[in-house]
């Protein structure tokens, strides 16, 4: 079943409560350890965390335009970027690595209010047929994207992926 707007809502203010929790408790030292199955030091993938939702943030329009194409044009597009998994890996990697310089601890937070704060935005004007248009995704960039996704389910998504992230860091998990 499809997370309702509440819920994915909740979500997202869990994942700002999560991240300023994180932030305040680690040390400078710690936001410099690697993480935990990551190439990414603590930092970098916070802001990797964050980042999810600024791609949800790029993904709206193109799923708006998508769905409406031929069902080909879409399964082409994903396709084509499926294809180009190796070089995205790489540039998911590179770029969050040096965003993260820019983006740290003392601007990840903010970032992530803003494009929160824009996608919730967005989402509270959908209706229920526009959360239900769909278009086939590049199924091998995440695990967490499936052959085809709603516009609902691209809404959940960087929460799961920030949950998922999560576990990874090699910071304790502070409490609320």
């Amino acid at each position: 079943m499809e997370p309702t707007k509440g819920e994915i809502l909740a979500g997202y203010g869990r994942a700002q409560d999560g991240l300023d929790r994180w932030l305040t408790a680690a040390t400078a030292e710690q936001f410099h350890l690697k993480s935990n199955g990551t190439k990414w030091t603590n930092e970098e993938l916070l802001f990797h965390m964050v980042f999810g939702y600024m791609v949800v943030r790029a993904l709206l329009p193109l799923v708006h335009l998508i769905s409406r194409l031929p069902a080909p044009v879409g399964k082409a597009f994903a396709a084509l970027l499926n294809a180009g998994t190796r070089p995205f890996d790489v540039i998911n990697y590179w770029g969050s690595k040096s965003a993260a310089v820019y983006f740290n601890r003392r601007r990840m937070a903010r970032k992530l209010e803003r494009t929160i704060n824009a996608i919730t935005r967005s989402l509270e004007r959908e209706s229920p047929a526009s959360l239900s248009r769909s278009m086939p995704f590049p199924d091998r960039w995440d695990p967490f994207f499936a052959p085809s996704m709603t516009l609902n389910d691209v809404y959940a998504y960087p929460t799961q992926h920030f949950d998922f992230h999560g576990r990874q860091l090699s910071l304790d998990r502070p409490t609320q």
